[in-house]
């Protein structure tokens, strides 16, 4: 909490937060990790993380980490249609979803900044925050005694109630909570026969997943109480009572660690950015956590924010590099919110109509190509930014693009994934043959650039001399 050290101020100590603060610890920056709660919660809202976050985390070199303690699924769910989305044909190390509790995945960044040096400060609760042109002050209390700090830069990953995105005055759109769904972690006597169970009829929903442990998630929705408060109170009897109308079968539920409700408000912030102060996660869009993309949209909106943060705070960008990030992250969160939407639909209407419905479009889901742009974008791999960063000229064709972790063969002989020549957070330049590269023109610090000569021979990289990628593992353009 010393005023003096503090570059970035990010409020909320969730995985969004989290993993902007590593973005920012690797490239040198002070940040203070502001977090309301004493302790790190031991509930899991999430549970997939997607193929993409899981590259993004492996162009860090920290992917391992997290798929060691968790399950692969190489499939996904797409409102609960019976066809499901199939991951396993991505250019990936990952292609497929890892089954991992959230807060396990908190506890692995919470362990990677502790290795940095980094603390969270845990009972600090933010009442005000104001920003002026030199920077931005954050007043509250920890442990009932004040606090006062200063910064460059605020980073509100605080949340769908975000105090930091309503007192930047921004405006939150979207569509008003019309339904609810109940929640559990329990223990079943009888589980079902299949490991995940999906199941939709004019009774309900309701989902089975496996948590290990003996543990398993149950979501259903009753069809005659859909409306119920998401602030109401869940009880064990009434889960059992919706899976007995859905699914004919209690499964014998008992022990229930953990009961709640969840509804399907879904808002979008107008910007990401209001001068010094930034939104990222849910502080930036809310939804029915349909398809598991909440928490994989947010940390990477943080890998987005991250580097770019790093390389103004650094001097090696402009702050205008800044205003790409509402930019490109944006149209994301307006991608989520319809894909969401358009889910939400289907998962909690029961009539004979949206039931066909349901049932059309699981049959369109067997068609390769319609199957492949759903999972593409459930899962991250299909993103892609349209306006070149660099001042770089040449072909705009890659732009955007993201980059595999194709393996090169550097000038020396040296074989090398081009993920691992990214762990440095900076910008890669590859010259395909000839003489070692000579910087490109390039709007950004040469200090932030590594720039190799390969070999040629990779074929995804023939017909290139010469490929610009930014530290998020996108290409900037080609030659």
């Amino acid at each position: 909490m010393n005023n003096s050290d503090t570059e970035v101020i990010i409020v909320g100590a969730g995985p969004v937060g989290l993993t902007l603060a590593c973005e920012l610890r690797l490239a040198g920056i002070r940040v203070a990790i502001l977090e309301r709660r004493q302790e790190r919660s031991v509930h899991s809202r999430a549970l997939t993380i997607h193929g993409r976050t899981l590259e993004m985390l492996g162009l860090r070199g920290l992917d391992q980490r997290f798929v060691a303690l968790g399950t692969a699924v190489s499939s996904g769910h797409y409102a609960g249609l019976d066809t499901r989305l199939d991951f396993s044909g991505f250019d990936t190390p990952h292609p497929y979803t890892l089954f991992l509790p959230q807060n396990t995945t908190e506890c692995l960044l919470e362990e990677q900044l502790l290795d940095d040096g980094v603390a969270i400060a845990r009972g600090a609760l933010v009442e005000q925050t104001q920003q002026d042109d030199d920077g931005v002050t954050v007043a509250g209390t920890r442990d009932g005694a004040p606090f006062c700090l200063r910064a460059r830069y605020l980073v509100g990953a605080d949340g769908g109630r975000s105090l930091v995105r309503q007192q930047a005055g921004i405006a939150f759109d979207g569509v008003a909570a019309t339904c609810s769904m109940l929640m559990g972690d329990v223990r079943l006597r009888h589980p079902p026969a299949s490991p995940m169970l999906s199941l939709t009829n004019a009774a309900g929903s309701l989902m089975i997943v496996p948590l290990g442990q003996g543990r398993h998630r149950v979501i259903a929705m009753n069809a005659r109480r859909p409306h119920a408060a998401a602030a109401e109170v869940a009880t064990l009897e009434e889960l059992a009572q919706a899976c007995t109308l859905i699914a004919e079968h209690d499964f014998g539920l008992h022990d229930a660690s953990w009961l709640s409700r969840f509804s399907d408000e879904t808002r979008l912030a107008r910007r990401y950015r209001q001068g010094r102060v930034f939104l990222a996660g849910d502080a930036a869009h809310i939804h029915m956590p349909a398809g598991g993309q909440g928490m994989n949209v947010g940390m990477q909106d943080a890998m987005n924010l991250g580097w770019k943060l790093a390389g103004v705070l650094n001097g090696y960008a402009p702050d205008s590099l800044l205003d790409s990030y509402h930019a490109e992250r944006h149209p994301v969160g307006v991608s989520l919110q319809h894909n969401t939407l358009a889910q939400t639909a289907m998962l909690t209407r029961f009539d004979a109509r949206t039931l066909a419905l349901r049932a059309t479009i699981s049959d369109m889901l067997t068609q390769p190509e319609v199957n492949r742009a759903l999972a593409s974008e459930l899962s991250g791999f299909g993103v892609r930014y349209r306006a070149p960063l660099s001042a770089g000229t040449g072909s705009t064709d890659w732009t955007g693009r993201r980059v595999p972790d194709w393996l090169l063969r550097l000038a020396d002989g040296t074989a090398v994934g081009i993920h691992e020549l990214l762990h440095a957070g900076k910008w890669l330049h590859l010259a395909v043959g000839g003489a070692a590269p000579s910087a490109q023109p390039y709007r950004f610090d040469a200090a932030w650039l590594t720039s190799l000569t390969i070999k040629p021979g990779c074929p995804q990289l023939a017909g290139i001399k010469s490929l610009l990628i930014r530290p998020d593992g996108y290409a900037d353009h080609a030659v």
